[in-house]
Protein backbone atom coordinates (compact mmCIF):
# COMPACT_ATOMS: atom_id res chain seq x y z
CA UNK A 1 0.00 0.00 0.00
CA UNK A 2 1.16 3.46 -0.80
CA UNK A 3 1.03 5.54 2.27
CA UNK A 4 1.36 9.54 2.41
CA UNK A 5 4.54 9.55 3.88
CA UNK A 6 4.77 12.89 2.01
CA UNK A 7 2.81 14.52 5.02
CA UNK A 8 5.68 13.63 7.30
CA UNK A 9 6.93 17.30 7.47
CA UNK A 10 9.92 16.38 10.09
CA UNK A 11 12.16 13.97 11.38
CA UNK A 12 10.33 14.22 14.44
CA UNK A 13 7.44 13.37 12.94
CA UNK A 14 9.08 9.93 11.62
CA UNK A 15 10.77 9.35 14.24
CA UNK A 16 7.30 9.35 16.03
CA UNK A 17 5.78 7.22 13.62
CA UNK A 18 8.39 4.91 13.61
CA UNK A 19 8.72 4.33 17.23
CA UNK A 20 4.46 3.46 17.07
CA UNK A 21 5.14 1.05 14.33
CA UNK A 22 7.99 -0.98 16.04
CA UNK A 23 5.57 -1.06 19.21
CA UNK A 24 3.09 -3.08 16.78
CA UNK A 25 5.62 -5.01 15.31
CA UNK A 26 6.87 -6.00 18.70
CA UNK A 27 3.37 -6.60 19.56
CA UNK A 28 2.44 -8.76 16.52
CA UNK A 29 6.15 -10.85 17.02
CA UNK A 30 4.60 -11.85 20.27
CA UNK A 31 1.29 -12.41 19.29
CA UNK A 32 2.69 -14.86 16.38
CA UNK A 33 4.50 -16.69 18.61
CA UNK A 34 1.61 -17.34 20.66
CA UNK A 35 -0.71 -18.02 17.72
CA UNK A 36 1.96 -20.37 16.32
CA UNK A 37 2.64 -22.17 19.95
CA UNK A 38 -1.09 -22.81 20.03
CA UNK A 39 -1.79 -24.10 16.49
CA UNK A 40 1.03 -26.54 17.57
CA UNK A 41 -1.15 -27.45 20.65
CA UNK A 42 -4.54 -27.15 18.61
CA UNK A 43 -3.02 -30.13 15.88
CA UNK A 44 -1.85 -32.47 18.35
CA UNK A 45 -4.85 -32.18 20.35
CA UNK A 46 -7.10 -32.57 16.86
CA UNK A 47 -5.66 -35.82 16.51
CA UNK A 48 -5.93 -37.09 20.21
CA UNK A 49 -9.73 -35.76 20.03
CA UNK A 50 -10.71 -37.61 16.91
CA UNK A 51 -9.00 -40.82 18.42
CA UNK A 52 -10.77 -40.39 21.40
CA UNK A 53 -13.77 -39.95 19.50
CA UNK A 54 -13.65 -43.50 17.46
CA UNK A 55 -12.89 -45.19 20.27
CA UNK A 56 -15.65 -44.19 22.42
CA UNK A 57 -18.23 -43.80 19.04
CA UNK A 58 -17.21 -48.12 18.97
CA UNK A 59 -17.32 -48.70 22.45
CA UNK A 60 -20.79 -47.13 22.85
CA UNK A 61 -21.80 -49.10 19.57
CA UNK A 62 -20.56 -52.24 20.77
CA UNK A 63 -21.91 -51.92 24.15
CA UNK A 64 -25.55 -51.12 22.40
CA UNK A 65 -25.60 -53.98 21.08
CA UNK A 66 -24.74 -55.91 24.18
CA UNK A 67 -27.26 -54.18 25.72
CA UNK A 68 -29.79 -55.97 23.25
CA UNK A 69 -28.75 -59.41 23.95
CA UNK A 70 -28.26 -58.80 27.64
CA UNK A 71 -31.88 -60.22 30.03
CA UNK A 72 -33.06 -58.02 32.34
CA UNK A 73 -31.06 -57.76 35.73
CA UNK A 74 -28.58 -56.13 37.54
CA UNK A 75 -25.54 -56.69 34.81
CA UNK A 76 -27.81 -54.81 31.89
CA UNK A 77 -28.79 -51.94 34.53
CA UNK A 78 -25.17 -51.86 34.94
CA UNK A 79 -24.37 -51.23 31.21
CA UNK A 80 -27.04 -49.04 30.45
CA UNK A 81 -25.58 -47.07 33.24
CA UNK A 82 -22.39 -47.56 31.35
CA UNK A 83 -23.93 -46.45 28.06
CA UNK A 84 -25.65 -43.29 29.13
CA UNK A 85 -21.51 -42.17 30.98
CA UNK A 86 -20.35 -43.17 27.55
CA UNK A 87 -23.00 -40.87 25.46
CA UNK A 88 -22.21 -38.30 28.34
CA UNK A 89 -18.50 -38.59 27.67
CA UNK A 90 -19.32 -38.48 23.42
CA UNK A 91 -21.40 -35.16 24.29
CA UNK A 92 -18.60 -33.29 25.58
CA UNK A 93 -15.82 -35.00 23.46
CA UNK A 94 -17.43 -33.41 20.90
CA UNK A 95 -17.98 -30.01 22.64
CA UNK A 96 -14.58 -30.17 23.31
CA UNK A 97 -13.52 -30.79 19.72
CA UNK A 98 -15.29 -27.08 18.82
CA UNK A 99 -12.80 -26.06 21.17
CA UNK A 100 -9.57 -27.15 21.03
CA UNK A 101 -9.50 -29.80 18.16
CA UNK A 102 -9.62 -29.27 14.29
CA UNK A 103 -11.87 -26.36 14.21
CA UNK A 104 -9.84 -24.52 16.63
CA UNK A 105 -6.76 -25.82 14.51
CA UNK A 106 -8.16 -23.93 11.37
CA UNK A 107 -9.14 -20.73 13.31
CA UNK A 108 -5.84 -20.52 14.55
CA UNK A 109 -4.62 -21.00 11.49
CA UNK A 110 -6.62 -18.56 10.04
CA UNK A 111 -5.48 -15.91 12.92
CA UNK A 112 -1.90 -16.37 12.45
CA UNK A 113 -2.03 -16.22 8.67
CA UNK A 114 -3.78 -12.54 9.69
CA UNK A 115 -0.96 -11.86 11.59
CA UNK A 116 2.23 -12.58 9.53
CA UNK A 117 0.12 -10.67 6.73
CA UNK A 118 0.01 -7.60 9.67
CA UNK A 119 3.42 -8.22 10.15
CA UNK A 120 4.49 -7.80 6.54
CA UNK A 121 2.91 -4.42 6.02
CA UNK A 122 3.93 -2.67 8.91
CA UNK A 123 7.67 -3.77 8.14
CA UNK A 124 6.17 -2.11 4.75
CA UNK A 125 4.83 0.92 6.50
CA UNK A 126 8.44 1.30 8.55
CA UNK A 127 10.19 0.83 5.45
CA UNK A 128 8.02 3.98 3.48
CA UNK A 129 8.74 6.06 6.77
CA UNK A 130 12.60 5.38 6.78
CA UNK A 131 12.91 6.18 3.31
CA UNK A 132 10.98 9.29 3.89
CA UNK A 133 13.03 10.58 7.06
CA UNK A 134 16.34 9.78 4.64
CA UNK A 135 15.32 12.30 2.21
CA UNK A 136 14.28 15.06 4.61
Amino acid sequence: MAYSVNSLTSAADCDLMLDVAEKQKSDLSFRKISLERRQTQYAENAVEFEADLQVTTSELSALGTIIAALPEGQVKDDNITRQKRLELKLFLLNEKKEDFGGIALVDKEFDLARVIKELEETDAFITAVQARKAAL
